[in-house]
């Protein structure tokens, strides 16, 4: 919810400022490059910035694909940072991946010969 009141916030922002100085003082031009600017700044705080914040404390929303042919396993934060386990059954390794704030200083750990304990799940029996 959170996330959606942000770009709420912006895109008010930046039609507001396109209403003051193209409509009122006659400036279209400002108004393109001050909302143009808005719209540009709203987007790289969010990215860089606001984005694990608002899914982490606010309950933001936030989308992560699985690659193909891996199995996720679990999820964890370290400090605002997202970390994600996946298995990959065709090497048979764990692939932790970091998903960082604007996605600059990522990380990964591979555990090679890994082999999770409820992975496959045991069959059930029959009654």
């Amino acid at each position: 919810m959170i996330t959606y009141l942000y770009w709420l916030l912006v895109f008010l922002l930046a039609f507001g400022l396109i209403f003051l100085f193209g409509a009122r003082l006659a400036n279209w031009r400002a108004a393109l490059v001050a909302s143009l600017l808005v719209l540009v700044l709203g987007w790289g705080l969010y990215f860089f910035y606001l984005q694990q914040i608002f899914v982490k404390r606010w309950g933001g929303v936030m989308e992560i694909k699985v690659p193909a042919g891996q199995r996720h396993i679990m999820a964890t934060w370290k400090d605002d940072n997202l970390w994600i386990e996946n298995y990959d059954p065709d090497t048979n390794r764990c692939i932790f991946t970091e998903y960082s704030r604007g996605n600059l200083l990522e990380g990964k750990v591979i555990i090679r010969n890994c082999k999770p304990v409820a992975w496959p799940a045991p069959a059930l029996p029959a009654d």
